[in-house]
């Protein structure tokens, strides 16, 4: 049934895909669809949404697994993330014929979700290189920077390319270390 919801989606958008579209795409009854995602639509399209954040994440910590520093780790991350971003022909579709929808679902309505998945996927990976805190710090940052740039491209930097997002991502991964350093708590924790 979700398959349904993302196909019929990708053809005429959320806004005007029905029950009827989905059941009929799916095979199954309007009673059934209602039965097992009681609230209709909306509850339809929050399941896809939680099941393609999942695939997401589930293929990032794939590709990032294994990392040898904090630095490939990160990079890896918003490399692997920016590439799939932009390989997802179902979010361009709904870019191109839902954009504020589905730009408040990747900004204001669904960030607190991304940095979330993205920080239990990756924190797990970070914890030899850095405590939980900072790690949180770096992958929150980094989650809304790819975020950012996915939406609104630089000509000056690509995160998709391993040298340009290197080069970027070092200094603030170094911004981190000494802010962490500087800190008080720091400071405190190692006189």
């Amino acid at each position: 049934m979700l398959d349904a919801v993302l196909a019929c989606s990708a053809r005429w958008g959320f806004a005007r895909l029905t029950i009827d579209d989905i059941a009929t795409e799916s095979g199954v009854s309007r009673a059934t669809l209602y039965r097992l995602f009681p609230g209709g639509k909306e509850v339809l399209f929050e399941a896809l949404r939680v099941r393609e954040l999942d695939a997401f994440f589930t293929e990032l910590r794939s590709e990032v697994a294994g990392s040898n520093t904090i630095d490939e780790l990160m990079v890896r991350s918003v490399v692997t993330a920016t590439r799939c971003l932009r390989a997802d022909d179902h979010l361009a579709a709904m870019l191109a014929s839902e954009p504020g929808d589905t730009l408040g679902q990747l900004t204001v309505d669904g960030l607190p979700r991304i940095v979330r998945m993205a920080s239990m996927t990756l924190l797990p990976l970070a914890a030899p290189f850095l405590a939980a805190d900072d790690a949180r710090r770096v992958i929150d940052l980094l989650a809304r920077l790819t975020i950012s740039y996915f939406l609104a491209p630089s000509d000056d930097i690509d995160l998709a390319d391993e040298a340009a997002a290197r080069r970027f991502i070092t200094p603030v991964l170094a911004a981190v270390a000494a802010s962490t350093i500087d800190s008080p708590d720091y400071l405190r924790s190692n006189q």
